[in-house]
């Protein structure tokens, strides 16, 4: 299904507190945190950084009287993915990128694919452009039929795996979406959380294809703003462009550099393969409360469908837990909650919070 909406809308650029269909485009799950609650909200994995990375960065500490230098960081980038240094731009997390792709293109016609993380269409709409929404349905697992992105788009993003509904796009779907004349951007932000990073296209040098990565899910680096683009290098020399100076700090390049070594790759995939054992502990237990799981999930986090979810979720606060909301998302309602997947002892103390709110709440 497809939705053209409008161009910006009331409340300044992004939306303010509303947006297009009533969705809170500028909400994001540490809103949905607060002090005393155990957070399953917030799809960071790692409560701080590993030791070595704190080492890294804290050692960079003494070299900010100098302006920052992203070229160590980018060669790291470049290296970990097997592309030439012209299609590599660090950038300030992936919200950054986002921005530069909203101002350095004009697309008559941009589509997003939703549901999906909300800021690329923040950042198109606050640079002006009109958005066309491609709504992926629970059906089918919310999986992207690329036959459903209109012809005219000159501008399509999707994410790959997908922010809330933890589906994975096989990479020949997100290939088929290719056209002449088209930029296609695919968000990778939790690429590195599956074990192998299947379907990435990161790697893959294809003329009109923007790849947005991020450290700061992986890493717990959330604070410090660390992330990449990775295309075709006529499309990057024009993020390039606009891209403010300096806009990568020193911490965080070193961090960039840091966390694309062969150590750390081989560290982020014991990680993932953590967070898959996890999952699967997370998903037995949903089900076995009789909890909709949505698709089949393969992110650290899940999407669910609960029945009078809103209710589920506030009794869940008093009991100490906090998931993300749902409807938020352009596609989803208020019975849809997303849930972070934490370890084995977390999780089988939030199902137990579950089991009881869904008691409650019924």
């Amino acid at each position: 299904m497809t939705d053209d909406l409008p161009g910006p809308f009331d409340g300044g650029p992004g939306g303010g507190s509303g947006g297009p269909g009533g969705h809170d485009l500028r909400h994001h799950g540490d809103s949905d945190v607060a002090p005393g609650l155990v957070d399953l909200a917030v799809n960071v994995r790692l409560p701080s950084p590993p030791p070595w990375l704190r080492e890294r960065i804290a050692a960079s500490l003494g070299d900010l009287a100098a302006y920052p230098d992203a070229t160590e960081a980018a060669n790291a980038v470049a290296a970990r993915h097997g592309r030439p240094l012209d299609e590599v731009l660090v950038t300030s997390g992936a919200a950054e990128a986002f921005s530069l792709l909203a101002h350095a293109f004009r697309p008559k016609h941009a589509v997003i694919v939703h549901p999906q993380f909300t800021e690329p269409e923040v950042a198109l709409r606050g640079a002006g452009h009109p958005v066309s929404r491609v709504l992926t349905s629970a059906d089918d697992g919310f999986r992207l039929n690329p036959h459903a992105v209109p012809e005219s788009a000159d501008l399509v993003m999707v994410g790959n795996p997908t922010n809330p509904t933890s589906v994975l796009h096989p990479a020949k779907t997100l290939r088929a979406l290719c056209r002449p004349g088209r930029v296609l951007v695919v968000d990778e932000a939790f690429a590195d959380a599956i074990p192998g990073e299947p379907e990435s296209l990161a790697a893959e040098r294809l003329n009109g294809v923007i790849v947005v990565r991020s450290l700061t899910k992986t890493w717990g680096i959330a604070g410090l703003r660390a992330g990449y683009v990775l295309g075709d290098s006529a499309l990057v020399a024009r993020l390039r462009a606009i891209q403010p100076p300096w806009s990568v700090s020193t911490p965080a390049a070193v961090a960039v550099a840091a966390c694309c070594g062969a150590e750390a790759a081989l560290e982020a995939e014991a990680l993932a393969a953590r967070a898959e054992r996890d999952r699967v502990v997370l998903v037995d237990g949903l089900r076995e409360l009789g909890v909709t799981v949505a698709g089949r999930p393969r992110a650290p986090f899940i999407l669910v469908n609960v029945p009078d979810g809103e209710k589920v979720r506030l009794r869940l606060r008093e009991l100490g837990y906090a998931v993300r909301r749902g409807d938020t998302f352009p596609g989803l309602s208020t019975d849809w909650l997303r849930i972070a997947v934490r370890d084995a002892h977390t999780i089988r103390g939030f199902l137990d919070a579950l089991r009881q709110a869904l008691i409650d709440v019924g």
